[in-house]
C-alpha cells in the first residue's frame, strides 16, 4: 500500500514538474506566442475577407459571362464557344479574366472538349490537363477525352491508360461501360485479346442495360472465334 502511495506521489511530482515546465515556457515566450496567435487571426480574417469581397463576386461575374459560351457550346459552335463572338466573352477570356475562380476551371474543360470537336488535339490536351475536378461524371469524361485525342495523335499506349483510368475513376452506367469499350476495342487492335475479351465480359455482366451492354454479344463473339 505504502509503495502505490509512493509511486501515485511521484506521478504527482512529475505532473507538477511538466506544468511548471509549462509555465515557464509560455511565460518566456510570452510575446513569440501572441505574434503567433495574432498572425493566425489576421490569416483566417484576410482569407474569409478575400473570399467574400473578392472571389466571390468574381466568381458570379464569371458565371454570368460564360452563359453564352456554354450556349454555344452545347449547340456545336465551338469557336463561338472558345473565343466569343465580339459581344460575349469566350472560354478562352474567362480562363484569361477568372483564371481563380471555379467558373475559369470548368471553361478549361468546355475548351478541351470543343478543340477535341475542332480536331486539335495538342490543344485539347492542354485543357484538359489543366482542368481539376472531383465530380463523378466530369472526371471519367475529361480523362476519356484526353485518351481520344491521344488515340487521334497515334499515342496509343497513352491513350489505352487514360481509357482505363477512366472507367476506374468510378462505377456508373453512364460513363464506365463508355471507357470499358474503348479500352476493349483499343486492347482488340493491339492483338491483346484475353484483356479485350475480359472487359467485354465485364459490360456484359456488369451493364447489360447500357448502350454497350446490348450490343456486346458479337464483340464477345468476334473475340472467341479469334482465339479459337
Amino acid at each position: 500500500m505504502a509503495k502505490k502511495k509512493s509511486q501515485q506521489e511521484d506521478n504527482l511530482q512529475e505532473l507538477e514538474s511538466v506544468l511548471t515546465q509549462t509555465e515557464q515556457f509560455i511565460e518566456d515566450n510570452q510575446n513569440l506566442i501572441t505574434y503567433i496567435v495574432g498572425g493566425v487571426i489576421i490569416a483566417v480574417v484576410a482569407y474569409l475577407g478575400f473570399s467574400k469581397f473578392y472571389l466571390q463576386p468574381k466568381e458570379d461575374e464569371a458565371l454570368s459571362q460564360m452563359f453564352m459560351a456554354e450556349n454555344y457550346f452545347e449547340k456545336d459552335s465551338f469557336n463561338l464557344a472558345i473565343n466569343g463572338d465580339g459581344n460575349y466573352l469566350g472560354f478562352l477570356d474567362i480562363i484569361d479574366d477568372y483564371g481563380i475562380t471555379k467558373s475559369a476551371n470548368r471553361a478549361k474543360y468546355y475548351t478541351g472538349i470543343a478543340y477535341l470537336h475542332l480536331g486539335q488535339y495538342e490543344e485539347a490536351l492542354d485543357y484538359l490537363k489543366d482542368f481539376d475536378t472531383d465530380d463523378l461524371l466530369l472526371a471519367p469524361i475529361a480523362e476519356g477525352a484526353q485518351g481520344d485525342a491521344l488515340l487521334e495523335l497515334g499515342e496509343t499506349d497513352d491513350a489505352l491508360k487514360h481509357y482505363q483510368k477512366a472507367y476506374s475513376i468510378t462505377d456508373n452506367e453512364l460513363t464506365t461501360p463508355i471507357y470499358m469499350m474503348k479500352a476493349a476495342g483499343l486492347l482488340e487492335s493491339m492483338d491483346e485479346l484475353e484483356d479485350a475479351l475480359s472487359l467485354y465480359e465485364q459490360i456484359k455482366e456488369k451493364y447489360p442495360t447500357s448502350t454497350e451492354g446490348t450490343n456486346i454479344d458479337k464483340f464477345i463473339a468476334r473475340i472467341k472465334i479469334k482465339l479459337s
